[in-house]
């Protein structure tokens, strides 16, 4: 199990080889709010902690941008354009620069021996209504049937995780509504690490979202290319 998880970090830390979204005809999206710097700076704090722990990890840079991921889907490629112009009317009508929302601890999601870490966002109405309203303009261009060739991959889909797979394709039911985590993603850590991580005080923060990006995904669902920046209204 460590070597295969070791193999596919390695692989997520290389510099990828972006397949351009037009290589395939199905894309993995990920519709991300931006935090500002403030989330970014406590990110960056915690990746630093989890690589001096496990440097096998990813490093938070220009191709794992930290975010709160809204909703992930398979889309047609063919409907990109369908797809940025239907979210960012939703985030025009939403207005979530005005907000202000509350980081207050760590998660993480096991996979022993190690585990992806992240710093849990306090649930909002708002958040919600967004997430609820982003899956009703998004869902007339989902596609059925995303394979490893959907993502920005580093050794031709080798680095993709079949679990992954599965989340994008059912991210509605498992990861949306009642079940959404919004969280901002910091890296990997060993499990006894982050179990120590977890037993600290976390000092609460609060944030606000700065933008919001359309990308596509990569290994560990991490935002590996910037397909659409969508313009925000105060």
């Amino acid at each position: 199990m460590l070597a295969g998880v070791l193999s596919l970090l390695g692989a997520a830390t290389n510099i990828a080889r972006p397949q351009a979204a037009q290589e395939s005809a199905v894309t993995a999206v990920d519709i991300a709010l931006e935090p500002d710097a403030i989330m970014i700076q406590h990110a960056q704090a915690a990746n630093a902690r989890l690589r001096q722990d496990f440097p096998e990890g990813f490093a938070l840079d220009a191709t794992h941008h930290p975010h709160i991921s809204m909703l992930q889907q398979f889309v047609h490629t063919a409907d990109l354009d369908k797809v940025y112009a239907a979210a960012g009317h939703v985030f025009a009508e939403e207005k979530p620069l005005s907000w202000k929302l509350k980081a207050f601890k760590y998660y993480y999601i096991p996979s022993p021996p190690v585990g992806l870490a992240g710093i849990v966002v306090e649930t909002t109405p708002d958040l919600l209504s967004l997430q609820q309203k982003l899956i009703a303009a998004v869902t007339p261009f989902t596609a059925q049937g995303g394979t490893r060739a959907a993502f920005v991959s580093a050794e031709d889909g080798r680095d993709i995780q079949a679990f992954l797979l599965d989340y994008v394709k059912n991210f509605v039911k498992i990861a949306a509504g009642p079940k959404f985590n919004p969280h901002v993603t910091t890296g990997v850590g060993t499990e006894t690490y982050l179990n120590k991580l977890l037993a600290e005080p976390f000092d609460a923060f609060t944030f606000s979202p700065v933008g919001a990006s359309v990308y596509q995904l990569g290994s560990f669902g991490t935002a590996r290319k910037t397909l659409k920046t969508l313009a925000l209204k105060h």
